[in-house]
């Protein structure tokens, strides 16, 4: 089988966040390789805008492209379906096709991303 993408890193915040998160939602690890091989390959690859994902554009940050993914499903929270209330915030290198995971976090704990760290990591040059 063929990759979808070159690459798919995370951030080190973001190992954390996961970490932490999967403790309460066993899933989550594989939730996310099915979140990349289907919503991600959807989004990216094939054009389909399910309104999954969202560009983040008032950040001042044209380059990667900052996502923040409002459809996860998370298998451990069951009867949610894409509406599980997990947010994934990543970053898209389009020419170099490239996914970089950047924070991880469940809408229950905190209302948005957390914009700090994103410019932090993506302060243009």
């Amino acid at each position: 089988m063929r990759k979808i993408f070159s690459e798919v890193r995370r951030l080190a915040e973001f190992e954390k966040d996961l970490k932490r998160l999967s403790k309460r939602f066993r899933t989550l690890k594989e939730d996310l390789k099915i979140f990349v091989d289907n919503q991600l390959k959807l989004y990216h690859k094939l054009g389909i805008d399910n309104r999954g994902c969202v560009r983040i554009s008032d950040i001042g940050i044209s380059y990667p492209e900052i996502y923040k993914a409002r459809k996860f499903a998370c298998k451990s929270l069951k009867g949610k379906g894409a509406a599980s209330g997990i947010r994934v915030i990543y970053a898209y290198y389009n020419k170099e096709n490239v996914i970089e995971f950047i924070e991880i976090y469940y809408k229950g704990d905190k209302e948005n991303e957390d914009k700090k760290r994103i410019l932090q990591t993506y302060k243009e040059n």
